[in-house]
């Protein structure tokens, strides 16, 4: 397809041929030509944001869950820095994320016009890459090019600014059947010495672990089947980072729960105490390794990841294999069965004995209340009254997301979005806007706190605009809560800044909006208070008041290593309870 066009319908254009249906955006003057030919078309839905950070942030839910780009349209100067916190948590979390931003004149470039900023230079390290087009014949390959360097290779934003005058100009447009991006070529197929290395490392381990992360959920659906069936054929145990939840099913056997800051007791004991690691898709962040010189210290590490700077950047891995997890997977699976390889049953049943002691501590207990509800309660009884749903979750950042991990059982990949890498307050509310309209028959739940609720709150007008019966289930405890919590445990009880004054009456706020406020603070009342929010079609804010003293456990100390967990005071002591056969003592 070549055709004369300006550069505001090339952008329409290439959206359309890029299989893109809804956008993101904010409008101002430097994208208004864009807008005027949106205005001019039918096939793309524009969802009005109420701030460009939320526009990123629910692209970027859309992705997500949705498998594809996100696509956001904001303007120049204080738009395109307003998406700079949304693109840098895209890029922590390698979210696939198109940002079109509008630029003055090209004229005007450098000499401070009106509305103007260094949008590439300010992106440069928030972005996978960006552009700036000064040239109308440039623009529609640039478009295809953003688009490819988003989606493949680790995922990733790209930004393309636009000034005004080269919206306006005409020029000659190319489909992407005729674009080929000449040097970004991810290398996707491991050589098939290094699967082999691999297969028989693992084959030769008596108590290995598989470590999985969000490369498994963006290499799309397949990998996440491959990795049930590898896991299922060895009888290796399975954990995961925050963003890799879902990609293993909660309710198997093999699972051991989350990894790292407050992930499982038994994962991060098995972590430590592994001599076979194959790490699948993750990156080894700080939040995940601990202690990085006590980290599995007796372990030969495997590490599968498609971006050959996150290979030995963190932790030093005895066998690294460049590629995509499906690719990798499905090649090791077939290697595996191909050369009827199994692990020493005896040895893998006594690291099974193990795990299962240390699975019997119950590190995820606490203390219930018929008085006041706690939010452990909370998230439980939300997930048990929604598991049978068609549901999203995505949350905001602090205690409540950690709950959230802990509590809400993922059995399928896509179903939960959460900001990892750059823990961004106020993420939560527009990814859960982006994953209803990618989901509109959904059930699309963000777990929020009440501090961090109020980052981008005003998204309830997009919401309620765009008919988006998203729900807001606030973990209310007065506090910005994991403050709250280090301060209490790391600096002598010294809440400084951290109790949240002056909250809003949240159901008097979800009517101003025009959605519905229900506030419930017994358990007695919190299975009916939750069955009346899904029930409402309409987005919801469900302030749900729960003890304000309550900590997160378990909790690995920053600095510290796995096996130096703070566990809350109902898990069990087990050392004395237990026999030789593994079997607690009643």
């Amino acid at each position: 397809m070549s055709k004369q066009m300006t550069g505001a319908e090339m952008v329409i254009q290439a959206f359309a041929d890029q299989g893109v249906e809804h956008i993101f955006g904010y409008p101002g003057g430097a994208v208004l030509p864009i807008y005027d030919a949106l205005f001019h078309q039918n096939h793309i839905e524009h969802i009005l944001v109420r701030h460009e950070q939320a526009a990123v942030h629910s692209a970027e839910g859309y992705a997500r869950s949705s498998g594809k780009v996100g696509v956001v349209l904001v303007t120049s100067g204080p738009g395109a820095t307003n998406a700079v916190t949304g693109l840098t948590d895209a890029l922590m979390d390698s979210i696939p994320i198109v940002c079109i931003t509008g630029q003055v004149a090209t004229h005007l470039i450098g000499n401070d016009a009106f509305q103007e900023c260094d949008t590439v230079g300010i992106t440069r390290p928030c972005t996978k890459h960006n552009y700036l087009v000064r040239d109308v014949n440039d623009l529609a390959r640039t478009l295809h090019e953003a688009f490819y360097v988003a989606q493949n290779g680790r995922p990733g934003p790209v930004v393309v600014d636009i000034p005004k005058d080269v919206q306006f100009a005409t020029g000659t447009y190319v489909g992407r059947e005729n674009i080929q991006h000449k040097t970004y070529r991810p290398k996707l197929d491991a050589e098939a010495p290094q699967i082999a290395a691999a297969v028989e490392m693992l084959a030769g381990a008596k108590r290995p672990i598989f470590y999985t992360g969000g490369g498994v959920i963006n290499s799309g659906p397949e990998a996440s089947r491959i990795l049930r069936e590898l896991a299922r054929i060895t009888g290796v145990p399975v954990t995961s980072t925050l963003m890799g939840l879902g990609a293993f099913p909660a309710a198997n056997r093999q699972w051991l729960g989350m990894l790292g800051m407050h992930g499982t007791y038994e994962a991060n004991m098995a972590m430590h105490g592994c001599d076979v690691m194959v790490c699948i898709g993750a990156r080894f962040d700080d939040r995940i390794t601990g202690r990085l010189d006590a980290f599995a210290p007796g372990s030969k590490k495997i590490h599968i990841d498609i971006d050959p700077s996150s290979i030995n950047k963190n932790v030093k891995v005895d066998l690294p294999i460049i590629g995509d997890c499906t690719r990798v997977l499905a090649d090791m699976l077939a290697a595996w069965k191909a050369r009827d390889l199994s692990i020493d049953k005896g040895a893998l049943d006594a690291w099974w004995t193990q795990i299962d002691r240390w699975r019997g501590r119950n590190c995820l207990a606490y203390r219930h209340s018929d008085e006041i509800i706690k939010p452990q309660y909370a998230i439980e009884r939300l997930y048990n009254l929604t598991k049978d749903r068609d549901v999203y979750i995505s949350t905001e950042v602090g205690q409540h997301q950690m709950w959230a991990a802990q509590f809400f059982r993922f059995e399928e990949p896509n179903r939960w979005m959460t900001s990892g890498g750059l823990g961004t307050m106020g993420y939560g509310l527009p990814a859960a806007i982006g994953a209803q309209k990618a989901h509109p028959d959904a059930l699309c739940i963000d777990i929020a706190g009440e501090a961090s609720i109020l980052m981008n709150m005003q998204e309830m007008s997009t919401a309620v605009q765009f008919d988006l019966p998203v729900k807001i289930f606030i973990l209310n405890n007065k506090y910005m809560g994991m403050v709250r919590q280090w301060q209490e445990l790391l600096h002598g009880g010294r809440y400084s800044h951290s109790y949240s004054e002056a909250l809003p009456d949240f159901v008097k706020l979800a009517d101003a909006y025009g959605g519905v406020g229900i506030r419930c603070d017994k358990p007695s009342d919190l299975d009916a208070a939750i069955e009346e929010m899904i029930a409402i079609k309409r987005p919801v804010i469900f302030d749900c008041i729960v003890d304000q003293q309550e900590n997160c456990f378990p909790m690995i100390p920053s600095g510290r290593a796995h096996n130096e967990m703070i566990l809350g005071d109902m898990a069990v002591d087990l050392d004395e309870a237990i026999t030789d056969e593994g079997k607690m003592l009643v």
